[in-house]
C-alpha cells in the first residue's frame, strides 16, 4: 500500500470502469497529483485482486528511460505480461511517449490489459489518438486541491485565516509538507512553474522566444479575469515597445492552455444566446502559481476572488461561461445537468453604490434560475428579490 491522502472524487469517477475495456485517462497540469491518484487505484485494484499483475511505468524516472517509442513501450508490457489473467497497466505521463497511440490500440484489442493513464496536455486526446481509440477511453480532468481538500490536507479548520492562505497558495498537494510561509512556498512554486514552462511549454512547442512567453504570463498574471483579445494584448505590448503579431499571442496563448497552466473562458449573450467570437477571460488552473509570479496584493483581491470562484466550478464539473445583458457582464454563467446559476463576485458590499451594481446586473436577468453574489464578507446577507449573498468560505465549501 501507498502512503497518501484519498482523494476520493476522483476515485469514485474511476470504480465503474475498474476491469472494464476502456483506457482510463486522468489529465492536468504538472504537480496536481495525478500519480498519486494512480497509486490510490491501484490499491483499488489490489483489495479486488489480492495477485493483481500490476504493471506500472512511470516515464519521467530514469528505469524506464528506455520507452521512447510506442513500439518500445508494446516490448516492454508485453515483456511482463501475464496470460490467462487480467494485467493492470498503469503509465504516468503517456504523452512523453511517441505516438503511444498505436500501443494502447493494440492492447485494447487484445483485450487483457486494464490500462490507466495519466498526462499534463490537454490535447492528449486529440487528433490521432482521438481517431485510432473512438469509443474507447474516458478522459477525467485532475484539478488542484478545491478549499475542502486544502483543509483536509493541511489539518486545518475551516475560517476566514485558512481561506486567506487558500487564496494565496493555491491547492497543489505538496504544499502539505512544507510549512505555509510565503518564502519558502513562493519558492516551491516558482520552480514548478519553471518546470511547466520549460518541459510543457518551451522544449515540447520548441519555443524561440522564451522571454515574451515569460512576459505575456505576467500579463495574464496581473490581468486574470479580464476581457482582452489578442489584438488588445499586441496594442498593450506595443506601448511597452514590444513587437509580437497576433498570431503569435495566439500561438503562446494555445500552448499555455495545453500545459492546462491557464485557462479560458468565452462570452455568451444571455438573451441571444450566442457567443461572442473576439474577447475571453483567462484564470490560472492554481492560484497559488499565479501569485507567485504577480504577487500576492490586497488590490488584487477582486481578480484573485473571481479566480477562485472560477476554478471552485470547474472543480465541480460546471460548464462556465463570462454572461453579458446588453452591456452588463455576469461574472460566470454556470451549466450542469440542464440547470444554471448566475454568479457575481465581489470583495464587499461596503456601500448601496456596490449592491446596486452587483444585484442590479443579476436583476437585469428575468428567467428563474438561481441567482447568488458571492463575496469575502463573512456574514450571510438576506436575499435580495431571489438574490442570495454568500461568503466566499461557505461557497468553496458547501456550493456543489
Amino acid at each position: 500500500m501507498h502512503e497518501y491522502i484519498e482523494r476520493n472524487k476522483y476515485l469514485n469517477r474511476v470504480k465503474p470502469y475498474v476491469k472494464k475495456s476502456l483506457i482510463k485517462f486522468l489529465v492536468g497540469q504538472r504537480r496536481v497529483g495525478k500519480s498519486y491518484l494512480m497509486f490510490q487505484i491501484m490499491d483499488y485494484v489490489m483489495l479486488l485482486e489480492n495477485d493483481a499483475n500490476i504493471l506500472y511505468i512511470n516515464t519521467e524516472l530514469n528505469e524506464f528511460d528506455h520507452i521512447k517509442h510506442y513500439q518500445n513501450l508494446y516490448d516492454f508490457v508485453k515483456s511482463k505480461t501475464l496470460s490467462g489473467q487480467t494485467n493492470y497497466l498503469f503509465i504516468d505521463e503517456i504523452q512523453n511517449i511517441s505516438e503511444f497511440e498505436n500501443a494502447l490500440k493494440s492492447f485494447v484489442a487484445e483485450g487483457t490489459y486494464d490500462i490507466y493513464c495519466t498526462g499534463s496536455n490537454a490535447d492528449l486526446l486529440s487528433g490521432e489518438l482521438s481517431t485510432h481509440l473512438s469509443g474507447r477511453y474516458i478522459e477525467i480532468h485532475v484539478y488542484p486541491l478545491s478549499y475542502k481538500e486544502f483543509l483536509q490536507f493541511h489539518t486545518l479548520t475551516n475560517n476566514s485565516e485558512n481561506v486567506h492562505n487558500y487564496l494565496k497558495y493555491g491547492g497543489l498537494p505538496y504544499l502539505k509538507h512544507l510549512p505555509l510561509r510565503d518564502d519558502i512556498v513562493f519558492d516551491y512554486l516558482k520552480n514548478i512553474y519553471q518546470a511547466i514552462l520549460f518541459k510543457d511549454i518551451i522544449s515540447r512547442f520548441n519555443i524561440r522566444n522564451v522571454d515574451f512567453l515569460e512576459r505575456l504570463v505576467l500579463f495574464l498574471a496581473k490581468h486574470t479575469g479580464t476581457v482582452f483579445s489578442a489584438g488588445s494584448i499586441v496594442k498593450f505590448l506595443k506601448s511597452q515597445n514590444i513587437k509580437i503579431s497576433v498570431n503569435s499571442v495566439l500561438d503562446y496563448l494555445k500552448y499555455l492552455k495545453t500545459a492546462l497552466f491557464i485557462s479560458d473562458v468565452s462570452r455568451t449573450d444571455i438573451i441571444g444566446k450566442r457567443i461572442f467570437e473576439v474577447g475571453d477571460k483567462y484564470y490560472f488552473t492554481d492560484l497559488g502559481l499565479r501569485n507567485a509570479l504577480a504577487g500576492f496584493s490586497p488590490f488584487d483581491m477582486n481578480l484573485i476572488l473571481e479566480n477562485a470562484v472560477f476554478n471552485h466550478l470547474i472543480f465541480c464539473d460546471y460548464k462556465v461561461l463570462v454572461g453579458y445583458i446588453n452591456d452588463f457582464e455576469i461574472d460566470f454563467v454556470a451549466e450542469k445537468n440542464a440547470e444554471k446559476t448566475y454568479i457575481q463576485v465581489a470583495v464587499r458590499i461596503t456601500d448601496e453604490r456596490t449592491a446596486e451594481r452587483e444585484f442590479g446586473n443579476l436583476l437585469k436577468i428575468k428567467d428563474n434560475f438561481p441567482k447568488i453574489i458571492v463575496t469575502l464578507d463573512e456574514y450571510t446577507g438576506a436575499s435580495y428579490e431571489g438574490i442570495r449573498h454568500i461568503p466566499l468560505r461557505v461557497f468553496l465549501t458547501e456550493f456543489e
